[in-house]
């Protein structure tokens, strides 16, 4: 089968697929994501939707959109924050788009609880962006693009060939050339392998197709140039694993490509600013400040925030290897840490 059908097959299978794990993100689960090293992350996206709101003109009501939430983490902490802004909260509806029971059954107890603690929240959750309201929106997808199935083209007898898995004789599974496609790109060389991402084609058409102004943020990890090469990676217990092995038991992502995204975003007549590195994004939000007061706060856990942030900066790790991309309806201005 395709790579797409075999990705999608791992990931969403209804009986055997990893996103029906109950524990898949934190310490005790497969990987890790921002929100999940450092609070601040969460708190810094919280105060940028609340300026890019008022950059909108401050429209209400406002639906704030999170992409593949996690176990809420992120929106917890950026609502914590925008507290500091409570028009911009007395105006937001939560529409979180998830389609893993698990994992919204970790987000429910999650935001629950930070509404016991004193938040009024109007949240739902939905399987799709198109089942949210219409109406002005900011959407968030942290490390959405990358667990979105892709297809790959090999380049092989002159011509681009679908790559698909078959059965080994071994009895496992194997790569291989399948049929001959149509594909208008040039080639690096024999056996070149280019990426597609329909999903993120859907993505951007629908965001397109929605009538009243909106800003997409997106940050994942991939170059911010065109490139070739096979990025299909599988993370299970914090390792990296054969994509091929064991199917439905590890996480399965592919870089994103984020010329290719924005291009894909600009042909349907919407504006783009970015990407540019997370470190760069984070650092123009005034992470160093905000990781400087929390250590203040709380001397204890000084030495664990620094080191926090520093994963999130690292110049050899996420901070130039995760992007910041944000697509927007063309009337309004670029948002925060663009402009």
């Amino acid at each position: 089968m395709p790579v797409d059908r075999f990705m999608q097959a791992c990931l969403d299978d209804p009986v055997h697929g990893y996103r029906l794990k109950p524990r898949t993100i934190g310490a005790g689960g497969d990987f890790v994501t921002a929100p999940e090293i450092s609070q601040v992350f969460g708190e810094l996206i919280g105060l940028w939707c609340a300026v890019a709101w008022e950059g909108m003109g401050r429209p209400a009501p406002l639906r704030l959109i999170e992409l593949g939430p996690g176990r809420g983490t992120l929106m917890r902490d950026a609502l914590r924050a925008a507290g500091a802004a409570p028009a911009f909260l007395d105006a937001t509806a939560v529409h979180l788009i998830e389609i893993s029971p698990p994992l919204r059954q970790q987000q429910r107890q999650l935001l629950v609880r930070g509404e016991r603690e004193g938040r009024s929240l109007s949240i739902a959750w939905h399987a799709t962006l198109q089942e949210v309201p219409a109406g002005p929106a900011i959407i968030i997808g942290n490390e959405f693009l990358d667990a979105l199935a892709i297809r790959q083209l090999v380049y092989r007898d002159d011509a681009w060939r679908e790559r698909v898995v078959e059965a080994a004789p071994d009895g496992g599974l194997r790569f291989a050339a399948g049929a001959e496609v149509a594909y208008a790109g040039a080639a690096a060389g024999p056996e070149a392998i280019v990426e597609l991402r329909p999903g993120a084609d859907a993505l951007l058409a629908t965001l397109a197709a929605r009538v009243e102004p909106f800003t997409a943020l997106f940050l994942d990890y991939g170059p911010a140039s065109p490139s070739f090469g096979d990025t299909l990676q599988a993370v299970r217990g914090h390792a990296y694993a054969d994509p091929l092995s064991e199917p439905g038991t590890a996480d399965l992502t592919a870089h994103v490509q984020f010329a290719t995204f924005a291009g894909g975003a600009r042909s349907l007549g919407l504006a783009v600013a970015g990407p540019i590195a997370q470190a760069e994004f984070l650092g123009r939000l005034g992470i160093a400040e905000r990781t400087a007061r929390l250590m203040a706060a709380n001397p204890a856990r000084a030495a664990e925030i620094e080191t926090a942030t520093q994963r999130l900066m690292s110049p050899t790790g996420m901070g130039q290897l995760f992007k910041a991309v944000a697509v927007h309806s063309p009337e309004l201005p670029p948002p925060p840490a663009f402009s």
